[in-house]
Parts: C-alpha cells; sequence; structure tokens
C-alpha cells in the first residue's frame, strides 16, 4: 500500500497547487460567467493534465501511461468543473466538497491502476484497514449521531424564563416545584396559541415567550449545531491521537468564550441548559474516542 499512496500523494499535490494557487480568481469568475465558452476553463483543466507530467517522471511511469494520464485527468477536470459552474447553487459548500471529492477519486483510481501489486484485495487484508474503517464510523458517530441523542436529553430540561415563572408563582400563590410551573405556562402557551420554539441541531423547548431582555438569546442561525460539530471533532482527534492534554485546552477554550454569556445571564435554566449540552457532547465523543482506541490492533 506504500506504492498506492506514494503514486496518490504528488497527484494530490499537483491538484492542490493547480486547483489553488495557480487560479486566479479572474479565472473562477470567467468560468461561472461564460461555462464552456471560457478559455479559462480549458486553460485550467488542460494545468491539472500537464502539471501531472512531473510527478509522472519522477515515479518512472512510461510515456504511454503518462499520455493518458494527461487526457484523463484534464477531460475529468473539465466535465467536472464545468457541472459544477453550471449548477445553479455551484458557490454552496456541499457542491465544493463534491467537487473536490471526485477530483480526488479520478486521481485515486489512476494512482491505483498504474501501482504494482495494488488490488482490492489487498486493500481488504491490510493491517491497518480493520483501523480505518472505526476510525470513519467513530467521525461519522459524533456528527449527527450524537447530536440527535444530545437533542432528545436536552428535550427534557426545557429553558424556563424567569419572568414567566415568578407570574404563574403569583396567580398560583405560594413555593411550587419547576415541574409544576413549567406545565403551568406550558399550558398558558397552548391557551394563547403561543408558538414554542425549537431548535434542529439540539431541540429547545421555550416554556415562555421570550420577553425580558436577560433571557434574549441571539446567535447565527445552526451556530450551536456548527460549533457542537467543531468540538467534538477537535475532542475525539485529540483522543485519537492519545493527547488528552489537548482535549483539556479545548474544553477551557469554550469555556472562557461562554463564561461572559452565561455569567451575564439572569436565566439560570440557560446556564444549566448550556452545561448539560456540553458536557453530554465531551463525554459521548470522550467515551467514542477510548473505545476505539481500544479497539486498534
Amino acid at each position: 500500500m506504500t506504492d498506492f499512496f506514494g503514486t496518490l500523494i504528488p497527484f494530490l499535490l499537483i491538484h492542490i497547487i493547480c486547483d489553488f494557487y495557480l487560479q486566479p480568481d479572474s479565472w473562477v469568475e470567467a468560468k461561472k460567467a461564460h461555462t464552456y465558452r471560457s478559455t479559462e476553463l480549458y486553460f485550467h483543466s488542460l494545468l491539472h493534465g500537464v502539471g501531472l507530467i512531473l510527478p509522472a517522471m519522477v515515479l518512472g511511469i512510461d510515456w504511454r501511461s503518462t499520455f493518458c494520464l494527461v487526457v484523463i485527468v484534464a477531460v475529468t477536470h473539465f466535465v467536472i468543473d464545468l457541472w459544477k459552474v453550471t449548477t445553479p447553487k455551484g458557490d454552496k459548500l456541499a457542491y465544493f466538497v463534491i467537487d473536490q471529492a471526485l477530483h480526488v477519486l479520478v486521481l485515486a483510481a489512476i494512482a491505483f491502476h498504474v501501482t504494482d501489486g495494488a488490488s482490492i484485495d489487498a486493500v481488504l487484508q491490510h493491517e491497518h484497514f480493520f483501523d480505518g474503517v472505526l476510525v470513519v464510523c467513530a467521525y461519522l458517530l459524533i456528527l449527527k449521531p450524537t447530536s440527535i441523542v444530545i437533542g432528545a436529553v436536552l428535550s427534557k430540561y426545557p429553558i424556563v424564563n424567569p419572568a414567566d415563572v415568578n407570574e404563574v408563582k403569583t396567580e398560583v400563590g405560594g413555593d411550587i416545584d419547576t415541574d409544576t410551573v413549567t406545565q403551568a405556562v406550558t399550558d398558558t402557551q397552548t391557551a394563547t396559541n403561543t408558538p414554542i420554539a425549537t431548535n434542529s441541531a439540539a431541540p429547545i423547548t421555550s416554556v415562555s415567550p421570550v420577553n425580558d431582555e436577560s433571557t434574549y438569546v441571539s446567535g447565527l442561525v445552526a451556530g450551536g449545531e456548527l460549533i457542537g460539530y467543531l468540538e467534538r471533532l477537535l475532542i475525539l482527534t485529540f483522543t485519537l491521537v492519545g493527547s488528552y492534554a489537548a482535549v483539556g485546552f479545548v474544553l477551557a477554550a469554550k469555556s472562557i468564550f461562554r463564561f461572559g454569556e452565561l455569567n451575564q445571564s439572569a436565566n439560570r435554566s440557560m446556564t444549566e441548559y448550556v452545561l448539560i449540552g456540553s458536557l453530554l457532547s465531551v463525554v459521548i465523543t470522550t467515551l467514542i474516542g477510548a473505545l476505539v482506541s481500544l479497539g486498534f490492533k
């Protein structure tokens, strides 16, 4: 497998240089404006093909295979880029990822073909194949599935507006438990047709309309979901490489940034809500990372 990666890595290096460093912004705009009539699209595709001549010579690939390599890469790059620039929402991140994945797959297929001794059986029988599958599964688990689990747990702990809690206590009279207050405020919302806010990443049940400035929460749409994804990616990566001190650094950095927001909040339930979500994220990710590490050969 060393030969395969030894062939693929120089190909990827040329792709990165040609796609991100040797392609000016004017070429990108010209491709979007003129699509298949853009000369820049042809130049860019040809550059990718010709650029692979250098690693092909270094790797000792014969001239016939090198010629086929140049043609295949140039043509496939033209087709993939043309698809991207003609797509109405081609500037979105998803299309960028698909575009780059297709380019890498083409280069991987070529490297697989020109590498002696490389085969599907060799890949499956490689000593680290099982480890690779475990790592991929771990990264997939900490994203959407973990968000669903955290959201399901947090849905049992609604954020209560202190102003509404005091109002309900005054109406009912005396001190009552939180569940009774939550249910009373929820019933009030249902009767008045007040919408209950939710969040797709971690469903938040707001038992009261946010009418107090001290409990008003603003931020990016789905920002919490993205922050959670990035946090879990870092924690899992540091756990797998055994850098537990770095995990502590991630937690400390997040705590510092959130301390000011939570310290200024008069809503205790909001503080507890954030802490529960953060700790759940850390615990689940750390456990998955530890289990995967134990499963390594």
